[in-house]
């Protein structure tokens, strides 16, 4: 399994890669646009943020899941 940070930092990269083949084709002013449009879809106000809410909805099913049973015992983890 790979983890959150792992998959944060490897979108980032990538995200930068592309920041940079837009400045290096658009004007100053299209760059800029394109650069806000670019930071709201993959960083921390866009994917980032979806994936950090995913990974702790996951962390919460998984403590879930180790709780009690509808019997009132306790299950045992395989």
């Amino acid at each position: 399994m790979v983890s959150l940070e792992t998959l944060i930092d490897l979108i980032g990269k990538r995200r930068d890669r592309v920041l940079l083949y837009g400045q290096t084709s658009l004007s100053e002013n299209q760059f800029k646009a394109f650069r806000k449009l670019v930071l709201d879809e993959f960083g921390r106000n866009g994917l980032e943020t979806e994936l950090r809410q995913l990974n702790h909805n996951n962390s919460q099913t998984a403590t879930d899941r180790t709780g009690s049973d509808n019997t009132g015992g306790t299950r045992n983890a395989p």
